[in-house]
């Protein structure tokens, strides 16, 4: 049995890391991870590996898909099959390389044909145990009785080492000078070599590393006198593949890819302006949002940008209103109201996700971390009761973690964000008046959102709000899910008065009736009349500071070691909406504050400053302090909250240093003052907003490419309102436009001739972008390498 855990990484570079699941050979991680990726990359490779307490752990086996390939199986759930980790293959980065044939004439007469090989640069080579490597190149002519080889210098720590450095090879025997020997010697030897190029990472007191290698023929100077190009670095054949790899188990994934271009924002006014018109049409069925979310083949697709677009201008509230009261026209009973997975439902429980992080961070982040540190068993079920459990105890312990639940979540009603209240209020007078006779449905109409589809879900699976770091373990996932479904029980239990509970197993029957007071239906009662009432409550923001992330990262030591020289410390950063600060450990004091006000610029830190990659500078009213993340994603989002949280500072920079102070110099510029101006621009404005960072382009141009993803669907709706114009006779048989949503035909047909005269005028310009992109790389470019073949 194997102790496995699985990492995410951009080509070597490790982004994010599962938890340890142990003593399994068919290990279930069930972990989500949403991220921005912020450099280019040729895979996205995902590890397996088996853990070592005493020494390094061992890799089972890889996943590795191409870029070019993400698109074919994104949206799709897959098992691929794990291959083996070879140093050999696990190669990444590309060479510039220049080649010249030199024609010379003896001091005798005869004929030499000289290859010149400049080696220039190589960019973007792997870290070697998480530092950037000590690299050489050997540069080898080789034919069929030749090899020669020669070897560049090291160049220590650095991922984009700068050779510049030439190589003399002789390509043909000395010949008497005559056209015919000289064209048939040169023809027969060029055929037949090849220079070829291997990167290795010097080891000194162990083994060099393989880090790649290019074969490049001597024959691409037949009609040219000189070639420059660069070379994607190539695995290489060495000989002991065999022919079946072992069966080393496989790994399923399931892949969400999305790489949108992004025009200037002139571009989107259009499409912008009739999505945000959405919540003033008359029927809501006939307005350019809706129509998206009936054309899109997975509703989930539409709903994140078209929630965060109309989020970002005020408008969700309105448009989730109108939407909802159209699924209220088809519920018949009060009893199901909100329950289905519906465009409304789909868009509030976005909605929820967007601005309630912080809500649930403050209301059960400390009960969880209680629940998942301890080891209390909470099973109540007889039948997976362990060997020595006490089915009282347990029964305790399990009412005790569903009290203090509950009453954090009904005293937390003054964390509640504005827009959720605001929906909340509406979905509370849209269901009165739905059913009029039914006293009860106003409370159900909040809980099955609050408790069912908010609290209840971040209770069992923490990991996917940020609310724990990981997957939680067995025993904890089930503990979480008894709890989970007596909070959701309480909340539509107490909301509904009933006398008794929805529960189908006895044992929760039987647990259930602990809770069955007057005092449990008063207190859910009290907590939704807040959550949905209309008046102002007092900004929680004022007085509690908004937590925005937390990680652990090296920063630069502010003072100096004994030996005189500043070192790298791992410290646990912590930002909140009022300040930065850093603690040896979690929970422990803060060692060093620096008050949000006085940050004066956040930027990325050239790696040739220290040698160290993903490193970035918050520039304070102090020194800057520099700080190095675990990974380029890391480092990205961190730059990100930054900027937001102190982007409207009154005294922000305009310019900076892209490198650091050391030695009485700026290392970017020299100037000698440490006070002197930036000789760089500082990063153009990121959006303010801090609990809902949204870029409007960005969202439209998603919408855009789902519109256009979905027009086949589009013009089926359009003939759909053209047929019910003509034909008003009743509809016998379902037919192509039975699925759709039209209330009424004219009003959605204006509409859909809208989006599709919108969505040809964006054509042209990405049209224009493609061309432009596929065409400005030449082939052999830095931006375009030359992938020659794997060996």
């Amino acid at each position: 049995m194997r102790d496995c855990f699985c990492t995410i990484n951009l080509d070597q570079e490790e982004v994010y890391r599962t938890q340890v699941v142990e003593k399994s050979l068919s290990p279930f991680f069930s972990e989500e991870f949403y991220f921005e990726i912020p450099r280019t990359f040729q895979y996205l490779s995902f590890y397996v590996y088996d853990k070592n307490v005493l020494q390094r752990d061992l890799r089972i086996g890889k996943v590795a898909i191409k870029k070019e390939d993400l698109c074919n199986h994104s949206g799709k759930e897959t098992w691929f099959s794990l291959q083996p980790v070879d140093s050999n293959s696990e190669v990444q980065g590309k060479v510039h390389l220049e080649l010249k044939l030199n024609e010379l004439i003896t001091e005798n007469g005869t004929v030499c044909q000289q290859l010149v090989v400049h080696i220039v640069a190589c960019h973007g080579l792997p870290l070697i145990n998480g530092q950037s490597c000590d690299s050489y190149a050997t540069v080898s002519l080789v034919g069929p009785s030749r090899n020669d080889q020669k070897k560049t210098k090291v160049k220590k720590k650095t991922s984009n080492p700068q050779f510049n450095e030439i190589f003399y090879f002789e390509v043909t025997r000395s010949s008497s000078y005559t056209r015919k020997s000289q064209f048939q010697v040169e023809e027969e030897d060029i055929e037949k070599l090849e220079i070829r190029i291997d990167l290795w990472n010097n080891g000194n007191l162990v083994q060099d590393i393989f880090l790649g290698e290019i074969k490049v023929p001597v024959n691409v100077l037949r009609n040219d006198s000189s070639h420059q190009a660069w070379y994607l670095l190539q695995p290489r054949d060495n000989g002991n593949k065999s022919s079946k790899t072992d069966d080393l188990g496989s790994l399923r994934l399931n892949i969400c890819y999305t790489e949108d271009y992004v025009l200037p924002s002139e571009y989107y006014g259009p499409l912008k302006t009739l999505l945000l018109k959405s919540p003033d049409v008359q029927p809501i069925s006939a307005s350019a949002a809706y129509i998206l979310g009936e054309i899109c083949r997975d509703k989930n697709d539409a709903v994140l940008p078209l929630v965060r677009l109309l989020l970002h201008h005020d408008k969700l509230v309105p448009f989730a209103t109108a939407v909802a009261e159209l699924d209220l026209k088809d519920t018949q009973d009060a009893n199901t109201i909100f329950r289905g997975n519906s465009l409304a439902t789909r868009c509030l429980d976005e909605m929820m996700k967007i601005v309630g992080g912080h809500y649930l961070k403050v209301t059960l982040k400390p009960i969880l971390d209680e629940i998942c540190e301890s080891s209390k068993s909470c099973e109540i079920d007889p039948i997976k009761l362990k060997e020595g459990d006490n089915v009282e105890n347990n029964k305790e312990n399990l009412r005790y973690y569903v009290d203090k639940l509950f009453s954090t979540i009904v005293k937390s009603s003054m964390s509640c964000p504005t827009v959720m209240c605001d929906t909340f209020y509406s979905l509370r007078q849209m269901a009165t008046q739905r059913f009029p006779n039914d006293p009860h449905v106003q409370y159900s109409a909040v809980s099955s959102f609050v408790f069912l589809r908010f609290f209840a879900v971040a209770v069992v699976s923490p990991h996917t709000f940020h609310l724990r770091p990981h997957h939680p373990d067995a025993q904890t996932i089930r503990t979480l899910t008894l709890i989970s479904k007596t909070i959701q029980t309480l909340g539509s239990w107490g909301s509904l008065s009933k006398s008794k509970s929805s529960f189908k197993e006895t044992f929760m029957c039987e647990f259930f009736k602990m809770f069955q007071e007057e005092g449990y239906i008063i207190a859910v009662k009290k907590f939704l009349d807040e959550i949905s009432s209309t008046e102002t409550k007092e900004s929680s923001g004022t007085s509690e500071p908004v937590h925005l992330k937390e990680g652990e990262m090296y920063k630069r030591a502010q003072g100096r070691t004994r030996i005189g020289k500043k070192n790298f410390k791992k410290r646990w950063f912590c930002l909140t909406s009022r300040e930065l600060t850093y603690h040896k450990q979690p929970g422990k004091d803060a060692i060093y504050t620096i008050p949000v006000k006085n940050i004066l610029a956040v930027e990325k830190l050239e790696e040739s400053s220290f040698n160290k990659k993903n490193m970035f500078q918050v520039i304070h009213m102090e020194k800057p302090l520099y700080v190095q993340a675990n990974n380029c994603v890391e480092a990205n989002e961190w730059i990100d909250v930054l900027c937001r949280v102190s982007r409207c500072n009154q005294n922000r920079l305009s310019f900076y240093h892209p490198s650091a102070y050391l030695n009485g110099n700026w290392l970017c510029c020299l100037e000698t003052s440490e006070n002197a101006l930036g000789c760089k621009p500082c990063t153009a404005g990121v959006p303010a907003d801090i609990q809902i960072d949204i870029d409007e382009d960005r969202e439209t141009e998603r919408i855009y490419s789902l519109f256009t993803l979905s027009l086949l669907k589009l013009q089926k709706m359009e003939e759909a309102c053209g047929t019910i114009a003509v034909y008003q006779g009743p509809q016998k048989e379902p037919d192509d436009y039975s699925n759709f949503v039209i209330e009424d035909s004219v009003t959605t047909f204006k509409t859909i001739q809208q989006i599709k005269s919108i969505i040809e005028k964006l054509d042209e310009p990405h049209e224009k972008y493609r061309k432009k992109r596929s065409t400005s790389a030449k082939y052999g470019s830095k931006e375009n390498p030359i992938v020659g073949k794997t060996s």
